[in-house]
């Protein structure tokens, strides 16, 4: 009876406490977030997926993979790169074995025109290009480098862009070339951007007009974003876009995290915002067959205010009685695209290295640049209920 009397009164107590809602299973443990879906980022998914055996979660802010190589049909059926063209071009056997494992290859080799004193003429400046442009008859490499020889001018300490041009190729080409390009794409005189940008100035003495001269230049058969999509198409990576890291990190768990966006933003700005530059593409579909005589146009004349028009079927081979042209106004007000290379900001970029010292928590990262973005690789060295060490 005293058995009966004590369940009763349990059920009782039972029933009267409040009912809690059942806790949800937990999210899964990744073995590696991924955060970007661009080469760095598809890479180092792909390779710890398929070599590795881990599972990896791909998020990209953008409804797309692929980064700034995403290219997409457009309206009139043309293949388009949204972030302005991107030209496949390497020296390295295995960096194009590797990529050949997802996509086959169209060769392709660049040639851009620039338009000057009203003629369009080879950039890099080569040899045909002093030749329309100064009435010349040069016929060899040795009377090229001459001529460029006598049109230098010797700068004593050589510390800016302008510095660098004028001291290997003269005012005048500089002027005609470099100074309203530059001034136009980065918002700064080359007499304020740091030597490292024009590092080497693209001229040649021969008549070669191709714009790279790598072993393997090619464009992918289908596109870049098919490419993408193979290589992340693994049983052990999922691929999250249109999700933004900052406001989803708090329900993930991870054993590592690459990260591949901005150095500044993964430290939530806290010493500050690096200086960008952004780019606008102003996308044209025509009703002809071909707008351009070769796959980009530069135009340096700081009056004009584009830089550059590009025409993509000169890219991609396609055949289509219409094409596409891109336009691309430099902006400081559109999305960040491409990091500033200010002198101010070669020492604000140096600067980032100390931010290990100043953090501690920072100190297992590694970083480097690839594929014109920087990434950071933060191997957890503890574990957080974030899986963020």
């Amino acid at each position: 009876m005293r058995s009966l009397i004590a369940d009763a009164a349990r059920e009782k107590l039972d029933a009267a406490r409040p009912r809690l809602p059942r806790p949800r299973a937990a999210s899964p443990r990744w073995d590696a977030v991924v955060v970007g879906a661009g080469f760095a980022g598809a890479v180092m998914a792909e390779r710890m997926a398929a070599d590795g055996g881990k599972r990896v979660l791909v998020l990209d802010r953008r409804p797309h993979v692929a980064g700034n190589a995403h290219d997409r049909t457009d309206a009139a059926g043309i293949l388009v790169h949204d972030y302005g063209p991107h030209i496949f071009h390497t020296n390295s056997e295995d960096v194009f074995a590797y990529l050949s494992r997802f996509t086959d290859w169209r060769p392709y080799e660049h040639r851009v025109l620039a338009e000057v004193k009203g003629k369009l003429v080879p950039m890099p400046i080569n040899r045909t290009t002093l030749n329309l442009l100064y009435g010349l008859d040069l016929t060899t490499d040795e009377e090229a480098a001459a001529f460029l020889a006598s049109r230098a001018e010797p700068v004593a300490r050589v510390e800016t862009s302008e510095d660098v041009v004028v001291s290997a190729i003269g005012r005048e080409l500089y002027e005609l070339f470099f100074r309203g390009y530059t001034r136009k794409q980065w918002g700064l005189d080359p007499s304020e951007l740091d030597r490292s940008v024009t590092a080497r100035v693209p001229t040649r003495t021969s008549v070669d007009d191709r714009y790279f001269t790598d072993t393997f230049q090619a464009m992918p058969a289908e596109g870049y974003t098919r490419m993408f999509e193979r290589m992340l198409d693994h049983p052990n990576i999922e691929v999250r876009t249109g999700v933004d890291f900052k406001e989803v990190q708090h329900s993930l768990q991870w054993d590592h995290l690459v990260y591949t966006g901005p150095i500044d933003e993964y430290f939530g700005h806290r010493y500050g915002k690096l200086p960008y530059r952004s780019l606008v593409f102003r996308h044209e579909t025509l009703d002809q067959e071909q707008a351009l005589p070769t796959g980009t146009v530069n135009h340096p004349d700081e009056a004009t205010p584009f830089t550059r028009v590009s025409e993509f079927k000169h890219l991609t081979g396609q055949v289509h009685p219409r094409t596409s042209v891109v336009y691309e106004h430099p902006s400081p007000r559109a999305t960040p695209t491409i990091r500033s290379l200010g002198r101010k900001t070669a020492r604000c970029s140096i600067a980032i290295w100390r931010w290990r010292q100043r953090r501690p928590t920072s100190a297992s990262s590694d970083g480097w640049r690839a594929i014109a973005t920087t990434t950071w690789i933060r191997w957890s060295v503890r574990h957080s209920r974030h899986g963020g060490g």
